[in-house]
């Protein structure tokens, strides 16, 4: 009986939920609640990314406008990794006071919703330098001390139309002496307000823009390359007053739909953790049996058995969709500002909840094969991956070392990985080679040896290896199903056992289970 009641309870748990429901009219409660729960979280994720999608592009363009009123010439595109670029002391002079004069004039000349912080902020120029020293080119002469010294002048909004301002312009501090001048950079923060999202029925975010201008002289090469970086803080405003009461009640809408998004959730998790607890009981039970009955243990692959993969995966994607659409109320009701967290939060659990629906594919043979031959695959997959990816760090610090100063895309070791792997994948190819500038013919040689052969080695035979390591744990998977599978002490305890019985009453069977 003991054994009897075992067999049932291990057939029982191996079912699928329409199995289970013909057998006990188990209803099949998690299945129905991951299909609800699939089409709420898609939506609330929808919605989230409309409204981040207003938060970039709001960023983005603030960024783009304070380039074209802040860099004097600045043609609209960045030269490289800075904005633009200076050749002569008039430039650098002009440049800087270019800046302190838009500063003063950035409310008549700005067409955005831009202020001064407060008045107790304003405009703050440092510039950095090596102390005194004489430096003479012509007869190869240098002294000069590379301790560094930093000097700074501050400007507040009010006082730029004064004399006191006037007073500091004309002061020593602009005298530049460029053959020790390291950098100049000048930092101010503006506020703005996003008004693009009332037209969202959304209630419109506060940002604190810190900006600064770098122009970088660390080269002494006679190109001073400016910089600007603008940091975007998103916070909470503090005295605002909308009319129109489309605005509060869609606010309300979506609040109360990631209420019920939390439950959906919550109900999902309770149920898989408990399935887990109920599969480490069952698992034990049969450990305990097996040993007392044949005096050997279960063998590592039965005990895995019990342990349900997708239970995990759906119990990961319940907590980050929690966290994040808790998150997602407090930046709805604008208490909260962080958007990055959120929209990993909330990303990744879609993406795991989309992936979680394979499982349930995973019933049918003809689309169990993907799942099946990952899982047969993996092992051999990793290992291959670890002695290739020795060889492709090989490539990546030779790349680096001898092609960075003469290729822009071999620079850092970040963007050399970034090209190796575009070119195993055949993107960009006459690009890279035909990049390569030929001032030194060694080296021009050197990166066509270099090239050809990382190509060769990896697209004509370690990729090529890659998938036939997949193919070749397809075509088993394949013989599998034709032959079966290879039984395992757990398969062998089950196979005498017959079905489980089921009630006579099998008349009606949820609609759900007939799809």
């Amino acid at each position: 009986l003991k054994e009897t009641a075992l067999k049932e309870d291990l057939k029982f748990y191996f079912m699928n939920p329409c199995e289970k429901y013909r057998a006990r009219r188990q209803i099949p409660w998690k299945l129905a609640l991951q299909v609800l729960k699939i089409l709420m979280v898609t939506t609330q994720l929808i919605f989230f990314g409309l409204s981040n999608q207003l938060v970039v592009s709001f960023k983005e363009e603030n960024t783009i406008a304070f380039k074209h009123l802040f860099l004097k010439g600045y043609s609209g595109v960045d030269e490289d990794d800075y904005s633009c670029s200076i050749y002569t002391q008039q430039d650098a002079y002009d440049s800087i006071f270019y800046v302190i004069n838009q500063y003063k004039q950035l409310k008549n000349i700005s067409l955005g919703t831009l202020g001064y912080e407060h008045e107790g902020s304003g405009l703050k120029i440092c510039k950095q330098q090596y102390k005194k020293g004489t430096m003479l080119p012509s007869n190869d002469t240098l002294n000069i001390d590379v301790s560094t010294e930093t000097e700074c002048i501050f400007f507040k909004p009010q006082e730029l139309a004064g004399k006191k301002a006037e007073l500091k312009l004309n002061s020593s501090f602009f005298n530049l002496e460029f053959y020790r001048l390291i950098q100049v950079e000048i930092s101010f923060k503006l506020k703005g307000i996003a008004l693009q999202t009332i037209h969202a029925r959304e209630l419109p975010d506060c940002y604190a823009f810190q900006n600064t201008i770098t122009f970088n002289n660390r080269a002494h090469s006679g190109k001073i390359k400016i910089y600007f970086d603008s940091d975007t803080d998103i916070q909470e405003c503090k005295d605002w007053h909308i009319f129109g009461s489309v605005l509060q009640k869609n606010t309300q809408y979506i609040l109360v739909f990631d209420g019920f998004v939390i439950l959906s959730c919550f109900a999902s998790l309770i149920l898989c953790t408990r399935s887990i607890v109920l599969a480490l009981r069952l698992q034990k039970r049969f450990v305990n049996y097996f040993l007392e009955k044949y005096k050997r243990h279960v063998c590592h692959a039965d005990r895995l058995e019990f342990i349900n993969g997708w239970y995990v995966l759906v119990i990961i994607s319940d907590v980050m969709t929690i966290i994040g659409s808790i998150l997602k109320m407090e930046i709805k009701a604008k208490t909260l500002t962080n958007y990055d967290v959120c929209s990993i939060l909330l990303g990744t659990s879609t993406l795991f909840v989309w992936v979680g629906v394979i499982r349930y594919l995973g019933y049918f043979q003809t689309y169990n094969v993907l799942i099946l031959t990952m899982q047969a695959s993996l092992p051999k997959v990793l290992r291959f991956c670890c002695c290739a990816g020795m060889i492709y760090l090989g490539y990546t610090f030779c790349g680096w070392i001898v092609l960075g100063p003469y290729h822009e895309k071999f620079e850092d070791l970040n963007t050399v990985a970034e090209c190796l792997f575009s070119l195993v994948n055949g993107d960009d190819m006459f690009a890279t080679f035909a990049q390569i500038q030929q001032k030194s013919m060694l080296v021009w040689v050197f990166s066509r040896l270099y090239l050809y052969s990382f190509i060769s080695l990896f697209i004509y035979m370690i990729l090529s290896l890659f998938i036939a390591l997949i193919t070749d744990s397809y075509d088993t998977i394949k013989k599998y199903q034709q032959s079966g599978f290879p039984v395992t002490d757990l398969h062998e305890f089950l196979k005498d056992h017959g079905s489980v019985r089921y009630r006579k009453d099998q008349a009606s069977v949820p609609f759900i289970c007939c799809c």
